[in-house]
């Protein structure tokens, strides 16, 4: 699970970095996937939304097993 969960996140990458910021994978516990925003997306008031409405959406469309995500 966890390279399909790291190809998917190399796939979010580049969005994230056109504006300003980054995401880091920092593990996986029992289908819950945790990541570190960086750059302007760790101080974003909008990382929440972010992480719920377009990482969480697209890791659990594309990789089975994965029920949410959540920061580090």
């Amino acid at each position: 699970m966890r390279e399909k969960v790291e190809e998917v996140i190399n796939t979010i990458r580049p969005s994230l970095q056109a504006d300003g910021g980054n995401i880091e994978l920092v593990g996986i516990n029992d289908g819950v996937v945790e990541v570190r925003l960086l750059g302007a997306c760790a101080g974003c008031p909008m990382s929440q939304m972010t992480l719920s409405n377009f990482v969480e959406k697209i890791l659990r469309e594309r990789v089975p097993g994965v029920k949410g995500v959540k920061s580090a």
